[in-house]
């Protein structure tokens, strides 16, 4: 038993183009509570502070240790705890023993004290701060325990490689999940991306300090909505195709880059799961004479799995079949998909949004602009208002009667910018279908790496990030996404 009912639906078009070397799938995953059952799942948490020199002016730390105590006093009695101080290393601050230790009020009022007198001193290492966490959470290691980790900083990892972070992002990858908070404005919005793509949280900006108490009394209110500890997607695939990539396209956008081999299966994991709704994006790879014409074809098996209490892994519902089948003429148009077209359309919006935080960053304001100007057509067209909303916000009209960031913008505003592109929003139920298919109407390749784009409207290459309108050899104007 999960406590939650899990529904898989798979939206795959199934004909493909003469020529087509890719495939395509949206996998909507639906999880509801079960009706008369009350689940309470065993939880443990861990609090990650940053007490880094650079917490100590304009009251931030003091605002933190708020934070954290409100945090304390949030969790259910009988919760796993754990808090985690860091700088260019990192510190257990409760329990002193090490481990996790269960929330009572005798350990709320040790917690809250141990928070109140940390200093600030030292550089920043997330990194170190991660892999910390992840040895405490090595006390509460059964399967059937949600493991939730948050994290805040208001600084640049500069205390460690990139290959560092990375190597423990790998580390802790399916080990918990953890949510980030970037604090004020001196933090790197591709940092955090990074962290919350790899341990499946939630990366916001909290540019004010005062906010962050509020915040993170709702991140723990949030935390034990969770029911299920792990979920994994399963792919089964048939022997000519190959995995290209999983997509997580909705509440929030992230690549999902580990996968494991689980018997037949590619596994992919999905992180926890509350009652919610999740999109997905599968797309294949395949050489086109390997297929059959005309053939109806299972390309994949995708089949959801939770796991256990016991650390099995159990189907939570029936397998959906991707059924694909590749035209047998030349040159017969095949119409796009309009719910494949938005989520590409989507994605792009965030690369370009993306591209124009990294530019502002680099001083190349006339880029910033260009780029600003594309996430704004692109966000009017996907009616996407979260998106078009802090868009507008962060921008004035020019002399040209065109959008320009403001003169005055903050770097709160710019990593607010680059973090918040990757929150998508369910489509409007009137959604403009795409205009009917052309087949004179065709599609750019790459100029830089020749890979040929899923939509025609497409700005970005998906491959490499290179403009489609620019020449092979031009600088790099493209996105970069979060690494």
């Amino acid at each position: 038993m999960t406590g939650l009912s899990f529904d898989v639906d798979v939206d795959a078009p199934a004909d493909l183009a003469h020529d087509a070397t890719r495939a395509d799938a949206l996998v909507t995953v639906r999880a509801r509570p079960v009706a008369g059952q009350t689940t309470r799942t065993q939880s443990a948490e861990v609090l990650i502070m940053d007490k880094s020199l650079s917490m100590a002016g304009h009251g931030k730390l003091d605002e933190a240790k708020r934070a954290l105590c409100a945090a304390v006093d949030a969790l259910r009695d009988g919760t796993l705890l754990g808090i985690v101080a860091g700088h260019h290393e990192a510190e257990v601050v409760f329990p002193a023993t090490g481990g996790l230790a269960p929330v009572d009020a005798d350990a709320r009022q040790e917690a809250k004290s141990r928070i109140i007198g940390q200093l600030a001193e030292g550089g920043t290492a997330i990194g170190q701060w991660l892999a910390c966490a992840d040895r405490l959470f090595a006390s509460a290691a059964s399967p059937g325990v949600v493991r939730h980790a948050v994290l805040y900083t208001d600084g640049k990892d500069e205390h460690e490689t990139p290959e560092q972070l990375g190597s423990v992002l790998e580390m802790c990858t399916d080990r918990f999940v953890c949510d980030a908070r970037g604090l004020g404005e001196d933090w790197n919005y591709a940092e955090l991306l990074r962290i919350t793509q790899a341990l499946h949280g939630s990366a916001e900006a909290v540019v004010s300090a005062s906010d962050l108490a509020q915040d993170f009394t709702r991140t723990m209110r949030q935390a034990q909505r969770i029911v299920v500890p792990r979920v994994y997607l399963g792919l089964r695939l048939n022997n000519r195709f190959r995995l290209g990539f999983v997509r997580q396209t909705r509440p929030v956008e992230a690549e999902l880059t580990a996968r494991r081999q689980y018997g037949d299966e590619i596994h992919v994991p999905l992180g926890s799961w509350p009652p919610e709704t999740r999109q997905y994006q599968v797309s294949l790879r395949f050489d086109t004479d390997a297929l059959t014409a005309e053939e109806d074809l299972r390309a994949a098996r995708i089949t959801l799995y939770a796991e256990q209490s016991d650390g099995t892994r159990v189907p939570c519902g029936e397998p959906r079949a991707m059924v694909v089948r590749r035209r047998g003429t030349p040159g017969f148009g095949i119409p796009p998909s309009a719910d494949l077209t938005r989520v590409e359309n989507e994605h792009e919006l965030g690369m370009a949004m993306r591209a124009c935080a990294d530019a502002w960053q680099k001083g190349q304001h006339e880029r910033a602009d260009r780029e600003l100007r594309i996430a704004t057509r692109l966000a009017a067209e996907l009616r996407d208002t979260g998106r078009l909303r802090l868009l507008r916000s962060v921008s004035v009209t020019g002399p040209d009667n065109l959008p320009h960031l403001r003169p005055d913008i903050s770097r709160g505003q710019v990593q607010r910018l680059g973090l918040d592109s990757t929150k998508t929003v369910a489509p409007p139920v009137d959604a403009v279908r795409p205009p009917p298919f052309d087949d004179d109407d065709a599609v750019r390749p790459c100029p830089r790496c020749g890979t040929t784009p899923s939509t025609r409207s497409a700005t970005f290459c998906e491959a490499c990030g290179h403009r489609l309108d620019a020449t092979a050899d031009a600088p790099d104007g493209g996105p970069v996404d979060a690494p």
